[in-house]
């Protein structure tokens, strides 16, 4: 739960223990609640305009995605020239096979500048649009729901946030525990000019939605630079991550999914790349086989339509096909031997190890691609309840403060407390480090600049 709540009153009197511990909570679910509810925000909206990333291409952006079926297809490496024509200079980088047959295909370049994407007309070879790939609407939206549009650094904000969500909804569910009390707990008292309709709102919301919530969190956390990649190696180490035995009989290059694919499965992303077979000593080495046969193959091995397929990257490269759609019966990635024709590697869902398959459900839910619709709708209500909890801890925040001051709850008279909390923030941060150590610097702060700074503590109190 999101931001400021409030002391509810006790039908019994409480120990002075029981008061201290409330405060320490309190003012901590503020403290955590008032420095990320903008980030929240950030992330509901931009994450509830993913949720319809489909609908959006279809709607707003008809106009490259979607052609009239017309006879037959051009060829794919025909395609791909008509797509370098239209950005001179550039280099092919990707395919994506059109998804079904009113749909267009879609060639990624290597240009200055950036990556370009060109929408091309299957049957007639029309370009339909171009657009560099950082500026496509729907990477513009994923990059600013993980911060990435300002860079890999500031990324780490995310990390830290989505650790305070779990934060938020546990010290949530602890004040709003009944004790006694009937009003707020599941229902919502007074008007919205009295502070407690805010503060009922912003408790019976969390509730509601708390496991949500944290369910987004934990698999929003899969992504991050730390925790996730952290996660990711732990698992792949272990035997529990992608099926690594897969590359025992063939040669591995030092690139990685991600340095071959624009996407990757969160499993995938750090799995290696084969390479492509030699020639035997004193034999010269096989001619190429082409995109256009590499399409074939990759089609023949029964890849989903709209699958996206990188060339090799040098002698001994491989070509690459991968899709992961929302049906994860169809998540795929096959890997071709460009002289060969032999399919290398060749992992599907069914492959992976049971870790593999819960993580990869779980993302596949936090993006609303599980359940059709109603994954959309239930993804899109935890949205909308998570902005809803930090407009009114907001709005509740700023009805009770002092004139003039931050007003931050009080804080707990029995500073044996504080040992407590310290606990709890090096166990936490021992399971999330950078939201760990944040809360670690928070406390401190609170214990030391707030107050031997008078002007500051007054500012706060």
């Amino acid at each position: 739960m999101s931001a400021l709540s409030e002391a509810p009153a006790s039908a019994a009197a409480p120990s002075a223990a029981s008061i201290s511990l409330y405060r320490a909570i309190w003012r901590w679910h503020f403290f955590a609640g008032l420095l990320v509810a903008p980030f929240m925000i950030s992330l509901a909206v931009t994450g509830a305009l993913y949720l319809f990333h489909e609908e959006i291409d279809a709607s707003l952006f008809r106009y490259r995605n979607h052609v009239t079926v017309a006879g037959d297809t051009l060829a794919p490496s025909e395609i791909v020239e008509k797509a370098i024509a239209a950005v001179p200079g550039a280099s092919f980088a990707s395919y994506r096979a059109p998804p079904g047959p009113d749909r267009s295909a879609r060639v990624t370049l290597s240009a200055d500048g950036g990556d370009r994407l060109v929408f091309v007309d299957p049957y007639r070879g029309t370009v339909l649009d171009t657009v560099r790939a950082a500026e496509e609407f729907n990477q513009v939206v994923e990059d600013l729901h993980s911060l990435d549009y300002f860079g890999k650094s500031v990324e780490r904000i995310i990390e830290i946030v989505a650790g305070f969500a779990v934060v938020l909804v546990v010290t949530g569910i602890y004040l709003w525990w009944p004790r006694s009390r009937t009003g707020g707990v599941l229902s919502v008292r007074g008007t919205p000019a009295r502070r407690v309709f805010w503060r009922d709102l912003h408790a019976v919301t969390g509730i509601v939605s708390g496991v949500l919530i944290l369910f987004l969190a934990l698999t929003g956390l899969l992504w991050s630079g730390f925790w996730g990649s952290s996660v990711n190696g732990y698992l792949t180490a272990n035997g529990m991550g992608y099926p690594a035995q897969l590359w025992d009989d063939v040669p591995k290059s030092a690139l990685v999914t991600t340095d071959v694919q624009p996407k990757a499965s969160w499993l995938m992303e750090n799995a290696p790349v084969p390479e492509s077979s030699g020639p035997a000593e004193g034999e010269r080495r096989l001619p190429p086989i082409g995109l256009d046969r590499a399409i074939e193959i990759a089609n023949a091995a029964g890849m989903l339509p709209g699958y996206e397929l990188s060339p090799p990257s040098g002698e001994t490269g491989v070509y690459t096909a991968a899709i992961y759609p929302g049906d994860l019966e169809f998540e795929r990635i096959l890997h071709i031997d460009q002289y060969t024709g032999a399919r290398l590697v060749d992992i599907a869902f069914a492959d992976y190890p049971f870790s593999g398959k819960a993580i990869e459900w779980g993302i596949n839910v936090h993006m609303g691609r599980e359940w059709g619709l109603f994954n959309q709708l239930l993804m899109l209500a935890t949205c909308l309840a998570i902005i809803a909890m930090s407009v009114t801890g907001v709005v509740m925040w700023w009805k009770r403060r002092p004139e003039g001051r931050i007003g931050v709850p009080p804080a707990p008279r029995e500073k044996r407390i504080y040992v407590g909390l310290w606990l709890i923030a090096v166990v936490f941060g021992l399971v999330f480090p950078l939201t760990g150590l944040a809360i670690l610097a928070m406390i401190a702060f609170d214990l030391t600049v707030v107050r031997f700074v008078p002007p500051l503590r007054r500012l706060i109190a």
